[in-house]
């Protein structure tokens, strides 16, 4: 058998997208060669804006046979697991936060991170010592915390088992039990919130507007382009904490480039032609999940942010079979929509000694008053009291003692 050989990559460039996309597991558009290297060509993620790619792979001669997605960061901006608290504690210790190394996809707080690895190989081995060299990487340049966030729920056993620290967070998701229609949808809330989305839908219906989807290959690329105009005007609202991350260069790629297009969901809402819109928001598909990432509008009308973001795409979603959504990040609003909070692992280790064990023994308490809050959330839901909404798969216990608890 040909030896295993390590190499850091600071580019997509430098490992092949046939290559990279055979290790992918499914269809996560956000993992996917193209839409990683579409944010380094477009400047989105670069150096100059905190990212700098750090990608650690495995090769087997001329083939990877596991690529760890790392990014080697100068700040916490676009990740969306806050741990200002945790840069915090290292100035008082005396400590140098960044850079650090995040796993992620840049931007997005999309559940399904992982290291890829080839079908067949010893995923459990390969991952421990995909760490052993980050570990290693992170000594050598001081570099005190490499954190993987969003982690696919199936991965984490394998990364927990490897020393990994997790922390819960969470998020909101629809999924759908089974509604064949929109009605279906309404009908899981009590009475006075079915009353309020109605009315809510009515007041964009007043103001004279429709939303029509646009999907994949059969969006008008200039339809793409236009939305970079609403993401960045509605950037703009916030000033300095707009969150403005991505150039117009990336919806340029995002509208030439069919292979990233198919992923993408447009919703228009318009009073005419739907290529004429007022407002609109961009969704991405993947496989049975949609994912809502931007949105922007013209006009400053009752009700239009939850008909264009949320009801609009539940809508489609249930029609065209898809059954989860996710939202995005944020937004307490979202609950009274039918979202369920949702708990969110992210995997951290630390190169301090100290630094680890003060962290480990508080996540314990931190991860059991999360779970507390998620119940609590949930608990207040405006559904029927008979409608028991879906719950997507996943766990705040560390997954050894799923294990543990499974041995007889």
């Amino acid at each position: 058998m040909v030896e295993l050989r390590a190499r850091w990559h600071r580019s997509l460039a430098e490992i092949p997208e046939e290559a990279w996309d055979s290790l992918l597991a499914c269809d996560l558009p956000f993992y996917r060669w193209r839409w990683l290297r579409q944010l380094e060509q477009s400047g989105s993620v670069a150096p100059r804006e905190g990212w700098q790619g750090c990608h650690l792979a495995l090769w087997r001669g001329a083939i990877p046979v596991a690529v760890a997605p790392l990014y080697l960061k100068g700040h916490s901006y676009g990740e969306f697991v806050f741990d200002q608290s945790f840069a915090q504690l290292a100035g008082q210790l005396g400590l140098r936060y960044y850079p650090k190394l995040v796993g992620m996809s840049p931007v997005s707080p999309v559940e399904g991170y992982r290291f890829l690895i080839a079908p067949g190989e010893p995923a459990a081995d390969l991952t421990a010592l995909l760490l052993e060299l980050i570990d290693a990487f992170c000594r050598e340049h001081g570099i005190l915390s490499c954190n993987f966030l969003y982690v696919d729920p199936t991965w984490r056993p394998l990364a927990e088992a490897a020393g990994c620290a997790a922390w819960v967070n969470q998020q909101s998701q629809w999924s759908n039990p089974g509604h064949r229609d929109f009605n279906g949808y309404l009908a899981s809330f009590n009475a006075n919130q079915r009353r309020n989305i109605k009315r809510e839908r009515k007041a964009v219906q007043a103001a004279g507007l429709q939303v029509t989807p646009l999907e994949g290959e059969g969006i008008p690329a200039a339809m793409v382009e236009r939305m970079h105009g609403f993401y960045a005007q509605h950037c703009a609202r916030w000033g300095p904490w707009g969150s403005k991350y991505l150039t117009e260069d990336f919806f340029s790629a995002l509208a030439q480039d069919p292979a990233l297009r198919r992923h993408l969901v447009l919703f228009s809402a318009h009073r005419g032609d739907p290529c004429q819109p007022v407002a609109m928001s961009l969704c991405a598909r993947g496989g049975d999940h949609l994912w809502g990432r931007y949105w922007g509008s013209d006009v400053a009308i009752d009700c239009l942010h939850f008909e264009v973001c949320y009801y609009a795409p539940i809508e489609w979603a249930i029609a065209a079979g898809v059954r989860h959504f996710d939202p995005g990040a944020g937004g307490s609003h979202k609950r009274r929509r039918g979202f369920v909070a949702q708990p969110r692992i992210s995997l951290h280790r630390w190169s301090d000694a100290r630094f680890d064990a003060i962290l480990r023994e508080w996540l314990p308490r931190a991860n059991a008053e999360t779970a507390r809050e998620i119940e609590a959330i949930n608990a207040e839901l405006p559904f029927t009291a008979d409608y028991d909404p879906p719950h997507v798969p996943g766990s705040i216990v560390p997954a050894q003692a799923h294990r543990a608890a499974a041995d007889p």
